[in-house]
């Protein structure tokens, strides 16, 4: 059975809907998934991010082996600043996915929970002679999301000052907001990479009373469904779904974790031919279907010929009709925004992400 979240007793009694999303059990949904999804865009939305779990590096040599494991410029990252990275295979293919935060006196990393363990794997494998220090901080921390138009202004409300850059990390103390046993409860604030959401970082032991201060600031209480789909409106790839073993970083279109400046890295020869030589055969990419939602693994085809995959599907709600999005990989010279495919006998259209219109 999935474990489940530090909050999950809280979200419980609050009258959610549990059930499992991303290895762990937590509230999939309170009400409508509308209400909900809108409230990540224009409302303040709480979710709970207990499957997200948190590594520690430390040693003296953890500067230089870290950057030597992952694709991103960790070697230069300042600190309370993160980057988002892949881990490779010497084949370079992708392993996992994850986020390296430097905190000064140690690295933090986070990646979904059910990665944890064969990254710590991974990890152990590659300390050879190395003075580095890796240590699982799951059970000890966990996480709560913040997103939507009025994030900011709530949590000013608890005396946290959300101005921060994209992958910033600041240390604060939850303000006393009427509720004695609040005073004084550390947390760390993170802004996102791409939009206006926030993640907090506590002790799971504190976990229920953030939760509750958030909620009397003004937050709503979202559930994994709608998370879900905002993730894939946004065009956000989910490392076990739409990123698989099997895949080459170009593929994914996520620059964002790579640095071609670095140095040496496991994987990097491959990752380095491939820049040199131009792109790869295949993209990832959205798109809107005509007809019902495939499944997951449906093929895409374009005259007659198999073309690509779907990753991910979702049902969105929408003004006057629901909008039927996935994501997946298609060939490049297919694989133009507004080009017209076929999946499942049904009409598709390539499209841009993020979906702008959702």
């Amino acid at each position: 059975m999935a474990s489940q979240t530090a909050l999950y007793e809280t979200l419980a009694a609050s009258g959610a809907r549990m059930g499992g999303y991303r290895g762990v059990q937590t509230a999939l949904g309170w009400g409508e998934a509308a209400a909900e999804f809108a409230a990540l865009h224009s409302g303040c939305a709480l979710y709970d991010l207990g499957w997200r779990s948190r590594m520690i590096i430390g040693g003296e040599d953890r500067k230089r082996w870290m950057n030597g494991m992952v694709t991103n410029n960790i070697r230069d990252l300042a600190v309370n600043f993160g980057s988002y990275n892949f881990l490779l295979n010497p084949q370079g293919r992708i392993q996992a996915d994850l986020y390296v935060y430097n905190r000064g006196e140690y690295f933090l990393v986070e990646t979904d929970g059910w990665q944890s363990a064969k990254l710590l794997e991974l990890f152990r494998k590659y300390i050879i002679m190395d003075r580095v220090e890796v240590s699982d901080a799951s059970d000890k921390l966990t996480g709560i999301g913040i997103g939507g138009e009025k994030s900011a202004g709530v949590l000013r409300a608890l005396g946290l000052n959300p101005d921060l850059q994209p992958l910033q990390v600041v240390d604060a103390v939850v303000e006393n907001t009427g509720a004695a046993q609040l005073a004084g409860i550390g947390v760390s604030l993170v802004r996102a990479e791409t939009s206006a959401s926030y993640e907090l970082w506590m002790s799971s032991s504190n976990a229920a009373a953030v939760w509750d201060a958030l909620i009397r600031a003004g937050a709503q209480p979202v559930g994994a469904d709608a998370v879900e789909l905002a993730r894939i409106a946004a065009g956000v790839p989910r490392y076990g779904q739409d990123i698989r073993e099997r895949d080459l970083p170009q593929e994914t279109e996520q620059s964002h974790a790579l640095n071609f400046r670095k140095g040496c890295y496991v994987g990097q020869e491959i990752v380095e031919r491939i820049h040199s030589r131009g792109q790869v055969h295949r993209k990832f990419t959205g798109f809107h279907f005509a007809g019902a939602a495939p499944a997951p693994g449906a093929k895409i085809e374009s005259d007659g010929k198999e073309v690509g995959e779907v990753t991910s599907v979702a049902v969105v709600p929408a003004a006057g009709q629901d909008r039927v999005i996935g994501l997946g990989y298609i060939r490049r010279e297919v694989g133009v925004p507004g080009a017209e495919v076929t999946v499942d006998g049904a009409s598709a259209t390539v499209a841009n992400l993020p979906f702008e219109s959702l």
